[in-house]
């Protein structure tokens, strides 16, 4: 007679109507839980049978509910939560240069940064996001801050050829980036990469010295490439070459390279980036409210370049919702390609979770719900009004799902949101400190 085993001891069962593992492509579980031990996901199954296998100090039981990895914003600027609505509805540069750069340069400092990096977590929680390529100035004080919140962070290490209030010289910017580098290296939560702001924002010598860095270091650069018809213009006359034929000569158009837009690409550009292991972020609707171009999405995708996707600041989209992302970038990958079969559902949600986490580096860690990854979970409300009935799972999640369907959220196993609350986070005060850092920057308006 076999002799029946003890239950296995966990921290958490979540038991969830649908649960989307991402990997394999397009599969969809029903009725299975997702087991949790030390902040990892230990196994998968089958509700009775995780029941049988399974004691849990903790049970969630969200039968109408969709168990899916937590959404991953791979470009964003955070701080600037706090421009959120600033002089919309004009071009890119003259929105840059005009307003952004000087607003920023009147109040860009630590307090700013912490500020804006509290609002934007507690609106990616809210919306089902779980990490952030985050690309801003003050990486200190960002990497400090989503580490005290509990939410994974690759946070940039700036460089730019003018002087900030974070670095006066590009010296000063790479002693910093170094140092903050150093500090972070180990942590669970938070790793760095290199942010060098656009080609024509740094030199050829800043930018071969954050190849060498980027090589000795082993991370990612995260930078905006080919992001206008303009700036490749601009390129073509400042340099004799479009932006990526530059970064090409310099040897950073490789496997670490994360080109954020990328509106604007030839075939032979798409097949160099295929063939180097370039990451592209797509940002579908800040590229739409500034009118950059619309990214070939469709034509990377066949061939076979890694795709993310990102909000980019919500000063310039104007919010964090990865939901509302993928269901962009879906509708306009068929636009822009004519084809109605351009990036499927499967594919938009691969971009939102496993895409972003490969292209950041985080790819073993999260962005797929598999044994022994970290327990970045969230749960998605499906019996709504507006989600009802439901034939595709999937279809439903980024065709008509909205971010305030989102109920619970886990990062590496620990809870972030219960029953759409903020868990460790003062919504009231975070509201009353926007409203302040509000008056401040209208202050500042002409």
């Amino acid at each position: 007679m076999t002799p029946i085993s003890a239950p296995e001891s966990c921290d958490l069962l979540i038991d969830a109507g649908w649960v989307v593992p991402v990997v394999p492509t397009g599969q969809v579980l029903d009725d299975h839980t997702v087991a949790v031990r030390n902040g990892r996901i230990v196994a998968v199954l089958p509700r009775t049978q995780a029941h049988d296998r399974f004691v849990a100090g903790e049970h969630v039981s969200r039968p109408t509910a969709v168990l899916m990895p937590g959404l991953i914003n791979a470009h964003a600027h955070n701080p600037m939560t706090l421009m959120r609505g600033v002089a919309d509805d004009l071009p890119l540069m003259r929105w840059l240069t005009e307003h952004i750069w000087p607003i920023e340069g009147a109040i860009m400092g630590p307090d700013y940064c912490a500020a804006g990096v509290e609002l934007a977590v507690a609106e990616m929680l809210r919306g089902g996001t779980t990490c952030v390529s985050e690309n801003y100035f003050f990486p200190d004080v960002c990497a400090a801050t989503y580490r005290r919140l509990g939410f994974r962070a690759l946070v940039g290490l700036p460089v730019i050829d003018f002087a900030t209030a974070w670095a006066k010289s590009q010296d000063e910017y790479f002693d910093k980036a170094l140092e903050v580098h150093d500090l972070w290296r180990a942590d669970a939560l938070v790793r760095t990469s290199f942010v060098p702001h656009a080609p024509y924002t740094v030199n050829d010598a800043g930018l071969e010295r954050v190849r060498m860095l980027a090589d000795q270091l082993d991370i990612p650069v995260h930078i905006h490439v080919h992001e206008t018809a303009q700036e490749v213009g601009d390129a073509v006359a400042a340099h004799g070459m479009r932006q990526i034929a530059r970064l090409d000569r310099l040897g950073l158009v490789n496997s670490q390279m994360i080109a954020v837009h990328m509106t604007q690409l030839t075939d032979a550009e798409i097949a160099l980036c295929a063939e180097r292991g370039v990451s592209v972020v797509h940002c579908p609707e800040s590229n739409l409210k500034l009118a950059s171009g619309f990214c070939p999405v469709e034509r990377l995708r066949r061939a076979g370049v890694r795709l993310a996707l990102g909000t980019d600041g919500a000063a310039s989209n104007n919010d964090l919702d990865m939901f509302g992302e993928m269901r962009t970038a879906a509708l306009l990958a068929k636009g822009v390609a004519g084809d109605a079969t351009a990036l499927d559902a499967p594919q938009a949600l691969h971009m939102a979770t496993l895409g972003g986490a490969e292209a950041m580096g985080f790819g073993d860690r999260v962005g797929s719900i598999e044994v022994g990854k970290d327990a970045d979970l969230i749960c998605v409300e499906m019996d709504t009004i507006e989600t009802v009935p439901m034939f595709e799972v999937i279809s439903q999640l980024v065709y008509c799902t909205g971010r305030h369907q989102v109920s619970d959220v886990w990062i590496a196993g620990e809870r972030r949101l219960r029953a759409r609350e903020l868990c460790g986070i003062d919504a009231d005060a975070l509201r009353a400190n926007a409203r302040q850092w509000q008056a401040r920057i209208a202050a500042l308006q002409p």
